[in-house]
């Protein structure tokens, strides 16, 4: 049963009267609580150290949100009124009240009695008694708070009123329908490898990123809730929210919960105001002095089953439904690229038969597309593999298709020359996916060294090379044939397998034509890429344009073609068209091949 006690005199608007207009004999109706305007613990007091953890206190405040019942924090917080705050530097002056049967209403200026405990990353009250209503309509001054914030300037507002002045950057919405959360940055970070080297650089990026994020929450603890609020009126397959919009008049009470900063928004106030930044973005056109185009598309795992679509090893789709609509998805992406030459990667390693997964794929592209075989049963032994497709009817192979082994741990590469044919010199697309940075089973050096590049670092570094040594025997076959190493070799730009490759004589060629903020990939509300463009001297002087295109990595998780665990059996955002068909945006290169050498 929930309780609820209102003031018998009505509104109060001034604070320094709120003590005078307690209800005579309130306190015997709650026990050995006493009346309102007795002596009481300041909330400072509570927030100072943990000293009163485990003490019942008795407290005098004013609600600033409520958020009762089950479906939400099952409590309340308050904050002390303006007109006592003890303005001590460094504590909050803030608390969360942790209350399943009792509600609040903000404004009211209540007495509480409980027990101080740490629950969730924060300080909070265990109320003991229904709260005492001493006077209503008692208004809040709520503090100022900009980001980059420190962890010692968050705990100085915990669980107060605060509001941002400044304009925030969405930097990632991966839980926006399953909890209602997004992740809000001043401006958008990237991965600390992504623009920072190994070890202590890569360590400052770390830290100036955790102090650049705030979750923006619900104010609830629902899974999966029938109306995500952001952005208003509501998140829709037609109305997405993606990384890199933007929102201003963000306020809320700060508190820290399940290990993260967040703002919980304030009934009746004003919504924040979200802003279409970053809006979804068309195919990109071809440059006009393309004379080939070659696309890489790591495919978030398509598995087209071979009859066993809920086989151990399957990584994607669970039914045929799922499937469906994963096709769907990844068909409207490929087709729209206009590549001639394809590179593929997180593909089921079933083979190059009618029935495996690179041939369906290529089927649902239309009869002009080819598969590149390069004659064996399969490429190695993991679940996954790349692959290689092709326009017939613009781009024709010259040579032969080529793999190898680059050691343990380490995905074959597939490799062929292309020319188009309209003519112009052929040029070498070799297709890779390193080794994730996934910390199963690493020991040893390949553990996470705490540098910034993860597990499995020598693994790649060790690819990287092998890769290399391959690539200089020629192994399609076409003398001449510039090299482009493209795909997903799980490290950021300044990661040692790419600068391994640099020093090959392989350039970063993303970073000289996409620019220093290019990315196609968001982990963590941090924006980079793992997916590269590498070019040996003889390709890289054709290369006039690369261009990710942002269909993937800023879109909700929610749009993608299979529900997560836990979630409603079919997709409520689903839509067969090309926005988050995998998590990764695919990179298209435009090349200008000359029929000789410029």
């Amino acid at each position: 049963m929930q309780t609820r006690l209102r003031s018998l005199t009505g509104n109060l608007n001034v604070p320094a009267l709120a003590a005078l207009l307690c209800l005579p004999g309130a306190a015997p109706a709650f026990g050995a609580m006493q009346p309102c305007g007795a002596p009481a613990t300041a909330i400072a007091q509570i927030q100072d150290g943990g000293a009163l953890s485990g003490r019942t206190v008795e407290l005098e405040a004013v609600v600033t949100a409520d958020f009762s019942g089950d479906r939400g924090l099952r409590g309340f917080f308050v904050q002390q009124a303006d007109a006592q705050r003890q303005q001590r530097p460094g504590i909050s002056e803030g608390l969360f009240v942790y209350a399943p049967r009792a509600t609040a209403r903000a404004g009211d200026l209540v007495r509480l009695s409980g027990r101080v405990e740490e629950k969730f990353g924060q300080t909070q009250l265990t109320l003991a008694d229904a709260p005492a209503v001493c006077a209503s309509g008692i208004p809040v001054t709520p503090a100022t708070l900009t980001l980059p914030a420190s962890d010692a300037d968050l705990r100085a507002r915990a669980g107060m009123l605060v509001r941002l002045p400044q304009t925030l950057t969405v930097s990632e919405t991966h839980e926006l329908a399953r909890y209602g959360t997004l992740a809000l940055s001043l401006g958008r970070p990237f991965a600390p490898t992504q623009v920072a080297l190994p070890g202590a650089a890569a360590a400052q990026a770390v830290a100036a990123n955790s102090r650049n994020r705030l979750l923006l929450d619900d104010g609830s603890t629902r899974q999966y809730p029938e109306v995500v609020p952001y952005p208003p009126p509501r998140l829709a397959a037609s109305h997405p929210l993606r990384a890199g919009d933007t929102v201003s008049g963000v306020a809320g009470v700060l508190e820290k919960r399940h290990g993260q900063w967040r703002l919980q928004p304030v009934r009746g106030a004003q919504a924040p105001a979200f802003q279409a930044a970053n809006p979804r973005p068309g195919a990109p056109a071809r440059h006009p002095a393309a004379t080939l185009r070659v696309a890489a598309f790591n495919l978030q795992n398509y598995f087209n089953g071979g009859g066993a679509l809920a086989a151990a090893d399957n990584r994607g789709a669970r039914s045929a439904a799922a499937l469906a609509r994963q096709e769907a998805k990844l068909a409207a992406a490929l087709r729209a690229l206009d590549a001639d030459v394809i590179g593929l990667m997180e593909l089921q390693n079933n083979g190059f038969g009618p029935d495996s997964a690179v041939r369906q794929l290529a089927a649902r592209l239309g009869p002009d597309w080819r598969v590149v075989d390069p004659g064996t049963r399969a490429l190695g032994g993991d679940a996954i593999a790349v692959g290689l497709l092709y326009n017939a009817r613009a781009t024709e192979i010259v040579g032969r298709a080529a793999t190898t082994w680059l050691g343990d741990r380490s995905r074959q590469p597939l490799a062929a020359s292309f020319r188009a044919k309209a003519g112009g010199a052929p040029v070498t697309v070799v297709v890779n996916h390193l080794k994730s940075k996934n910390c199963a089973d690493a020991v040893g050096a390949q553990a996470d060294q705490g540098d910034g590049q993860g597990c499995w670092n020598p693994a790649r570094v060790q690819a990287a090379g092998a890769l290399a040594d391959w690539l200089a025997t020629g192994p399609t076959g076409a003398p001449g044939a510039g090299v482009l190493v493209v795909g997903d070799l799980n490290s950021y730009a300044m990661e040692d397998p790419v600068r391994l490759l640099a020093r090959r004589g392989y350039a970063d060629m993303v970073a000289k034509l996409a620019g220093p903020r290019a990315y196609s990939y968001v982990y963590n509300g941090q924006a980079g890429y793992l997916d590269h463009v590498l070019a040996d001297a003889a390709a890289a002087r054709h290369v006039v344009a690369v261009q990710p295109w942002h269909i993937n990595a800023d879109e909700p998780a929610a749009f993608s073609y299979a529900p997560a665990p836990g979630a409603p059996s079919v997709p409520a955002y689903y839509a067969p068209d090309a926005y988050r068909s995998s998590d990764h945006d695919p990179l298209l290169i435009d090349l200008a091949l000359t029929a000789g050498v410029p």
